[in-house]
């Protein structure tokens, strides 16, 4: 099957969008598909207000549709609410082709957070984006919830894996993070307001504190917390190895709809210390690591959990069932149907 995946998130970003996109895609090769990745890298772009890292592409539904027919797209996929993804969805309403879209960011608390916009106006935004979709993808059973007290019910199951060829107990360690004072209290992501990295950095367990990411409240951060340490943007092995270092992991996100980093944690025998919120709800348990409303217990309880336990529990992460619920979703264009550009 051909399958165009459509996004506005994608490389040099890092950030769990656009790493399960990558995934998902070479799963998708494996099994023989053709996929079209349409992506900000191919248009012109101007960087998002209060996130310069984030481009935001400007694209011509005229454009993208082109590409879509130029490839013989036969399953369309709109994984972004932005605008590469709306030109997209113009095309194929315009053309009569059937869609299927994806929940992967809360994006009202997202925008609220950055500018104190009600959540309820951006609502009304996803309520109209995936309204025609034949089925709108949601990672968690918490996330699909959310979407239906949001008036969105045609979901689908996608879940999240890990590349346990790069994540595992299995492999080297950072020394320079084992040398700090432990407990090693380890936090990966975006360093954005909406992560909520102040929460982790102002808990007062003992220990060190070690942040891998960057992002736009970096410097802001290390300014007002000179006692942890930010190793910045970490891929592949070196992320891994910072995973094995680290005595636990802090997931101080409440907006999240997953946190793939939780299970890529978990494959390289680091616990999980998180808020009992949607995305660790749903990713982690009493065995493998600790939730509280006060995150010093979370990290405290946490750190009592046997690596071994969090290692085996990863594997029920898998990126070729993934890939299985993505293609189970898709639904494919009626032979006979003409893709004629917008």
């Amino acid at each position: 099957m051909r399958i165009a995946i459509v996004t506005d998130a994608w490389t040099p970003q890092v950030n769990g969008v656009v790493r399960t996109l990558e995934a998902v895609r070479r799963e998708l090769e494996a099994l023989g598909h053709e996929v079209l990745v349409i992506a900000p890298d191919s248009f012109v772009s101007m960087p998002c207000p209060t996130y310069p890292e984030i481009r935001l592409a400007l694209a011509r539904s005229a454009v993208v549709g082109r590409r879509i027919e130029h490839f013989g797209a036969e399953a369309i996929h709109l994984a972004t609410e932005g605008p590469i993804c709306l030109a997209a969805r113009k095309y194929c309403l315009r053309q009569g082709l059937p869609f299927t879209s994806a929940y992967h960011t809360q994006f009202p608390d997202y925008v609220a957070a950055r500018t104190g916009a009600n959540p309820a106006w951006i609502w009304r935004y996803i309520r109209w984006f995936h309204a025609p979709a034949q089925a709108v993808l949601a990672s968690t059973p918490s996330v699909a919830a959310l979407l239906g007290e949001h008036g969105i019910d045609h979901i689908r199951p996608w879940g999240r894996g890990v590349d346990f060829a790069t994540f595992g107990t299995d492999g080297a360690r950072d020394p320079a993070v084992m040398a700090l004072g432990g407990p090693i209290q380890l936090y990966v992501g975006r360093v954005a307001v909406e992560k909520n990295v102040e929460s982790f950095l102002a808990c007062a367990h003992p220990g060190t504190k070690v942040v891998v990411g960057d992002g736009p409240a970096r410097a802001d951060l290390e300014r007002r917390f000179p006692e942890a340490h930010f190793l910045g943007a970490r891929r592949g092995a070196e992320l891994a190895a910072a995973y094995r270092s680290a005595d636990v992991l802090v997931f101080p996100s409440r907006t999240d709809t997953f946190g793939l980093v939780m299970a890529e944690a978990l494959a390289c025998g680091t616990p999980v210390a998180a808020y009992p919120v949607a995305g660790p709800l749903d990713v982690i348990d009493h065995r493998v690591g600790a939730m509280a409303e006060n995150l010093d217990d979370a990290i405290a309880d946490a750190l009592t959990r046997p690596r071994a336990i969090c290692s085996a529990f990863a594997a029920r992460f898998s990126w070729p069932a993934s890939a299985r619920q993505f293609l189970d979703a898709l639904v494919p264009i009626e032979r006979g149907v003409h893709l004629l550009a917008a």
